[in-house]
């Protein structure tokens, strides 16, 4: 199955890659991936944003040899894909019933 994977880009950006670890790629990604601050009340509801962001969180915990925190990662991203969780609301726009965030 991993064979395939469509490869894309040149062989000049494969030997810029080997400088890094898969780790650190992996990592990197991660980051990128990562729903940032000023993007979450647009992104929180994003299937596929959320979804990623668990896949590459798992990724990076395998690379790490912590196989335990693997599979919850995966299950949470299967949840997004599947529909069977959905966002929580946001605490400081919840059902009122939520503390409100203390200036």
């Amino acid at each position: 199955m991993v064979n395939s994977i469509p490869k894309t880009g040149s062989t000049s950006q494969t030997t810029r890659f080997d400088e890094y670890t898969t780790e650190e790629l992996a990592q990197a990604l991660a980051e990128r991936l990562s729903i940032k601050d000023q993007d979450w009340h647009k992104l929180k509801s994003n299937r596929n944003a959320r979804a990623g962001e668990q896949i590459i969180a798992a990724l990076v915990f395998l690379l790490k040899n912590q196989p335990q925190e693997v599979i919850p990662r995966l299950n949470q991203a299967i949840g997004w894909l599947d529909r069977s969780i959905s966002a929580p609301p946001c605490p400081s726009h919840g059902d009122g019933n939520s503390p409100k965030k203390q200036s």
